[in-house]
């Protein structure tokens, strides 16, 4: 049986001046910049009442990313954001409605010349950034930890960046990039953040925050629980934290999950002694996206107050949740979803029929009347091990 650590974060309210980060004004504000670039639309928010029924909860809804503009993951989000931020800055001009457009104008080129911006990532992260460095006329450089699957590289090459896979775990790789953009007089952009970096993980924060602007706009009432996984923690802060200041004294019960080979938030919350705890080394597990050691400064203030529960699990519960949403019941569609992408479902299946879960299970108000969110933040990016995930028993 997989690892299933947990620890129940005391309730307690919101901190405001976190919850700014991600108000509903920012939020309104990187929608309307995100919905000006060709091929925008919301991504699917998919019903999955079968599965629901299986689970004993009331509904069952997952955000589908693997849609979001033909990258197969939510990231080119942030990463756009950022970059036009950064872009916009340097020309005087607002981000806004009208910012694509004026950021791949000859005016625009002519005056900013070619930039290079520079990102670590496990992959979709670099690959959302190669994609809009691209879009919008500029250079871009990855790097991504050892043991980075080749076709997530290929597909970061494919945008036309210079990538390679370094022989350093996630964190080195941020550093590298960050030693190389200093070195260089290139841009960082990097979704998180340390003393001295935070603008650009800001606006990256902000960018994400359009997937939840979307889910708002969808959903007639708020659901009762939300599951959310967790790298650094920068999505998981902009979801629950834009859900927290929309919603308020209705916000869902949140949960985030992590491999627990790279457990930053849970070892975090776990200690609550006021100090950010890292996980160091080697950190394998097929949860790619999540392997990340050291939590964002930006994020944990956010999280600390909004999540009801941190869990730390082993890869089996990220392959549970590929094959329950890849392989659906009755008439739910299918949900294509990767490693990263799945393990909230893999969770919540867990919450609900494992017996030994069963005290915590209670404890979360997970039953019959439950309305649970899941949001997949990642298609098939590795097709070899979904295909050998899915069809394995």
């Amino acid at each position: 049986m997989d690892q299933f650590q947990f620890f129940q974060n005391p309730p307690s309210p919101p901190d405001p001046q976190a919850l700014a980060l991600v108000s509903p004004a920012a939020v309104a504000g990187a929608h309307a910049f995100h919905s000006a670039i060709p091929g925008y639309a919301p991504t699917p928010l998919v019903s999955l009442s079968a599965q629901a029924k299986a689970l004993g909860i009331g509904q069952l809804w997952v955000k589908d990313e693997s849609k979001r503009f033909g990258l197969n993951a939510f990231k080119g989000l942030g990463g756009s954001y950022a970059i036009a931020q950064h872009l916009c800055d340097r020309l005087g001009i607002p981000v806004d409605e009208h910012a694509f457009a004026a950021l791949t104008s000859p005016a625009a080129r002519e005056k900013l010349g070619e930039v290079t911006f520079v990102t670590a990532t496990d992959g979709n992260h670099g690959r959302g950034v190669a994609w809009a460095a691209r879009i919008f006329g500029h250079r871009s450089v990855v790097y991504m930890p050892k043991g980075s699957a080749r076709e997530r590289l290929e597909n970061i090459r494919a945008q036309g960046a210079q990538a390679e896979i370094t022989d350093l775990n996630y964190d080195d790789a941020v550093r590298l990039a960050a030693r190389m953009a200093e070195e260089q007089s290139w841009v960082l952009i990097q979704d998180t953040a340390w003393e001295g970096y935070e603008d650009i993980p800001i606006h990256i924060m902000q960018g994400y925050t359009t997937l939840a602007w979307e889910i708002g706009q969808a959903l007639d009432q708020p659901p009762t629980h939300l599951f959310l996984q967790a790298g650094v923690g920068s999505v998981a802060g902009a979801v629950a934290g834009y859900f927290a200041g929309l919603w308020r004294d209705r916000r869902p019960v949140t949960v985030v999950a992590e491999p627990d080979q790279a457990d930053c938030l849970f070892r975090t919350a776990r200690a609550d002694d006021g100090q950010l705890h890292f996980v160091t080394g080697d950190m394998n597990s097929m949860m790619a996206g999540l392997c990340c050691g050291e939590p964002c400064t930006l994020s944990w203030p956010i999280l600390k107050h909004t999540v009801r529960c941190f869990v730390s699990c082993g890869d089996g519960y990220a392959a549970w949740g590929m094959r329950l949403l890849g392989r659906p019941l009755g008439d739910d569609p299918a949900v294509i979803s990767g490693e990263s992408g799945a393990v909230t479902a893999g969770v919540l299946a867990g919450l609900c029929t494992e017996p030994r879960l069963a005290s915590l299970r209670q404890a979360l108000g997970l039953n019959e009347q439950s309305r649970v969110l899941l949001i997949s933040t990642e298609g098939d990016t590795d097709r070899e091990n979904y295909r050998r995930i899915l069809w394995m028993e």
